[in-house]
């Protein structure tokens, strides 16, 4: 072990890794205060350029740019009202406030100091739980690996924000996608049309590209709404002050990591549903309720260390058993599969060094995130004023480039604008684009396992709940199910009552 953990220092702490890090912070940090530019679409944008990378450095550039762009969505949030990142939208009215206040640096010091906290415990759940589980999944066969498989897709709709049907009906869209091609276990061409591109299934890095880089740019095409104003030129010391918000909510800060990475670590969930739901509790349990709107900070401790914990909970599944936590760990999950660092549990005991790499790598760019914050924060004058229409055709120019160089092919750049342009139709009429994500990712993975554990049962069916772990999954399965009719039909009697 202690062999494997040298080779980890060795290859994180060389001097390209560390480059890396550097350069797809300060990527992150632009690309999340700039309102509209996604965490996201940051690491779509990123996976061209990891194609020229040793696994180490591009699993490290994933790391670090989304986690800085999580943070740095705070900052236009405070500033100007709008929201950098989708994990920053639940908390921007009370930031704004606190910058009408005269109160900009105690927010944005904050977001920055507790985003860093959530994002170290949400690691230290990592490393701790990463391995356990891997261990325990060691006695997963197919049956199991079907019902977590199916549990995670369901949980995917039901935790999706607005309507349960529409996140099912994506869900179906997800996994009729993922059916397209000769990638299924008997080989045979299905929705391909005959039409030799479609064999290949269609792409999946060209089609994330598509659905949360395109679908930006269309949304920016088509707002008339007019550019906001800064409310403060310059933000003065952002750590002032934090020492004592430490000591004032350290219930609020462990409790916003807690969920944070609980919810994290649902396939489908992310930080933008664990920052919502902790700005919620905090409102909930807080001494002072009445204060939240107003500009009052508590509710930005407790959802900033919420947002950033949940991408390291994210990474648990998607580790153990390849299963993505959210939209941005289904991309690198995609890269770890191009990389050869397979996701599943024997990753842990083939190529442990690489796992404790990942552990360091969460480590240092929770660490760098501080520093780097800093500078953001200064120079957020000049990145909240760089010209949107130059930005915007900039990105859609490399969107293109880096989607061809994938498979030198036009086909997928076809494929990235056809999901771009659906994408955005789809989330102007709020139908949630992770839950059929997920079911492009997974879609495989579970028709693989069912049919795998088919053969091997000679169709019959009870063999999917023959074994101890394959039951409870199916039961606990079930309930996830059933609880929603459970609680209609509880309603309707008290209604009538």
């Amino acid at each position: 072990m202690w062999t494997a953990i040298g080779q980890a220092f060795s290859m994180v702490f060389e001097p390209y890794t560390l480059m890396v890090m550097v350069l797809a912070s300060l990527y992150g940090l632009f690309v999340g205060a700039v309102p509209g530019l996604t965490a996201t679409m940051a690491t779509a944008l990123l996976v061209p350029v990891t194609f020229f990378m040793p696994p180490i450095p591009a699993v490290a550039a994933m790391v670090t740019a989304t986690a800085m762009a999580i943070f740095s969505g705070d900052i236009p949030g405070c500033l100007l009202r709008i929201p950098g990142t989708p994990a920053s939208a639940a908390y921007t009215d009370e930031a704004y406030a606190m910058t009408r206040k005269g109160q900009a640096e105690k927010a944005l010091g904050a977001g920055l100091v507790f985003s860093a906290v959530g994002g170290l415990f949400g690691t230290v759940v990592l490393i701790v739980a990463a391995p356990a589980l891997a261990d325990f999944a060691l006695n997963f066969s197919s049956f199991e690996y079907f019902w977590l498989v199916l549990l995670g897709l369901t949980c995917a709709v039901f935790i999706t924000t607005g309507s349960p049907v529409k996140g099912l009906m994506m869900l179906f869209l997800g996994l009729l996608v993922a059916c397209v091609g000769l990638g299924n276990p008997a080989g045979f061409p299905r929705f391909t049309f005959g039409n030799t591109e479609m064999s290949g299934g269609i792409g999946m890095i060209a089609m994330m590209i598509g659905m949360f880089a395109i679908s930006e740019i269309i949304r920016y095409v088509v707002d008339t709404s007019p550019p906001a104003e800064l409310v403060v030129e310059e933000v003065g010391g952002v750590l002032k002050g934090q020492w004592a918000l430490a000591k004032k909510y350290p219930k609020q800060i462990l409790r916003g990591s807690v969920l944070g990475t609980a919810v994290g670590a649902l396939p489908g969930a992310g930080a933008d549903i664990a920052a919502w739901m902790s700005y919620a509790m905090s409102k909930k349990f807080s001494k002072e309720p009445e204060k939240f709107g107003t500009g009052h900070v508590e509710g930005i401790v407790e959802s900033g260390s919420a947002n950033n914990s949940a991408l390291a909970g994210a990474w648990i599944p998607a580790l153990v058993f390849g299963i993505p936590g959210d939209s941005i760990t289904a991309i690198v999950i995609g890269v770890l599969y191009m990389k050869n660092m397979n996701p599943g549990p024997t990753l842990f005991t083939t190529n442990p060094q690489n796992i404790y790499a990942v552990f360091l790598l969460f480590i240092v760019a929770n660490l760098i995130m501080i520093p780097l914050g800093i500078l953001c924060i200064k120079v957020a004058k000049r990145i909240l004023k760089v010209p949107r229409e130059i930005l915007m055709p900039m990105i859609l120019l490399f969107c293109v480039v880096g989607t061809f160089a994938i498979n030198n092919s036009v086909f997928q750049v076809g494929v990235m604008l056809v999901a771009g342009i659906l994408a955005y139709v789809l989330e102007a009429n709020e139908f949630p684009v992770a839950p059929a994500i997920l079911g492009v990712v997974l879609g495989g993975m579970l028709e693989e396992n069912f049919i795998t554990s088919m053969i091997k049962s000679n169709g019959d069916l009870s063999a999917f709940v023959s074994r101890p772990i394959a039951l409870a999954l199916a039961i606990l399965t079930a309930l996830v199910w059933l609880t929603p009719l459970l609680l209609k039909a509880l309603r309707k009697p008290a209604h009538a009552a």
